[in-house]
């Protein structure tokens, strides 16, 4: 009896085989109706690669309803914040309704950080309608925001832990609060689609003494540190130390925050890189007092043997002529770079760091 199932599923098998109809565009020399129609002779696996058009089958999930569930609910939904409404009203309905309500929170979640902008709203002022006391929406706006601020900024506080972490930049000497805050503005400028280059942060870290190697440059992408190397400061920030900072002309200082490389030119230190100040009120006058990134025979472990310490700039942040070429084609043309000093009035007015 066996036997003869097999033998019918056999027949049965190949008689779809040889009766299987030509799938659309299985033939490249003909396309038309009567070819794609025609019964196709039987040629073992030959046919089923005629009319099975492998790459027209699309891919889709077993469960696609838990595996949305799953992908919404990647992002953790503020504790302090009430459920939407469509969540708490299905997720009391059976695990089907659990699934959805998961979906729901999911969405609101990471809807919450790609509007954040758009969500900041005063406390005490509505765009539309005035107060907060006179309209509570305005309030409930404000609330909000200030959630979606916070949990935006915790996201993004998070991540620069798991960085700094993973790619062991204590070991090379980088201060943790140097990377968060670089992190932050980085990610800050990326938002407001300032930075065309994303895939590389630099930071120089003027919280360590200029005898450190305190310049560091990351590839963002593949989370790696491509270059750790000495940066010299302005004349009149310090000697050993930066302590100082202007954004003045002719100050012959440091400037702190946040920068975006621009062009290459060659100059009197040769091939040097512009870089725009884009932190206003710190930074932002850099273009008029000529601030460059560029090479230079002071910042390097032979004038520090010699001297004792690295020389100083005119403000410009300089770096060993020997890696400048390197440094300056990679960071060239639209990415961040940083220079951080735990000066309390800047971390807390950088429009950066705080807008």
């Amino acid at each position: 009896m066996r036997a003869l199932t097999n033998l019918v599923f056999k027949v049965t098998l190949s008689s779809m085989i040889v009766t299987a109809p030509a799938m659309t565009g299985s033939n490249k020399d003909d396309n038309s109706v009567a070819f794609r129609e025609a019964m196709l002779p039987y040629y073992t696996a030959a046919v089923i690669k005629k009319f099975v058009n492998y790459n027209s089958v699309p891919p889709y999930f077993a469960y696609p309803e838990k595996k949305a569930a799953d992908n919404a609910c990647s992002l953790k939904y503020p504790d302090n914040l009430p459920l939407p409404p469509a969540a708490a009203s299905l997720s009391g309905k059976g695990s089907s309704g659990k699934y959805a309500a998961r979906i729901a929170i999911g969405q609101s979640s990471l809807r919450m950080l790609s509007e954040g902008a758009a969500l900041e709203v005063p406390a005490d002022r509505s765009p539309a309608t005035g107060s907060a006391d006179e309209n509570p929406a305005a309030g409930s706006s404000a609330a909000l925001s200030s959630t979606s601020a916070s949990a935006e900024r915790k996201m993004v506080v998070a991540q620069a832990a798991i960085l700094y972490t993973g790619m062991q930049l204590e070991q090379q000497g980088l201060d943790p609060k140097a990377f968060e805050y670089a992190w932050r503005g980085y990610h800050n400028l990326v938002k407001k689609g300032l930075i065309r280059k994303k895939n590389v942060l630099s930071i120089c870290d003027f919280s360590q003494p200029s005898s450190s190697k305190r310049m560091y440059v990351i590839d963002v992408r593949h989370k790696k540190l491509l270059y750790r190397t000495y940066v010299a400061h302005g004349q009149n920030s310090g000697a050993e130390y930066a302590s100082s900072f202007s954004n003045e002309p002719d100050s012959y200082m440091s400037s702190l925050g946040f920068y975006v490389t621009s062009r290459t030119y060659w100059g009197r230190n040769g091939l040097s890189l512009k870089i725009d100040g884009v932190d206003t009120g710190y930074n932002d006058l850099a273009g008029k007092r000529n601030i460059v990134l560029h090479g230079c025979s002071y910042a390097c472990q032979k004038y520090l043997k010699n001297n004792g310490s690295l020389g100083t700039s005119l403000g410009c942040p300089a770096i060993p002529q020997t890696m400048s070429p390197r440094i300056i084609r990679i960071v060239k043309n639209g990415s961040c770079l940083f220079i951080y000093h735990p000066t309390k009035i800047y971390l807390e007015q950088s429009t950066v760091l705080n807008g």
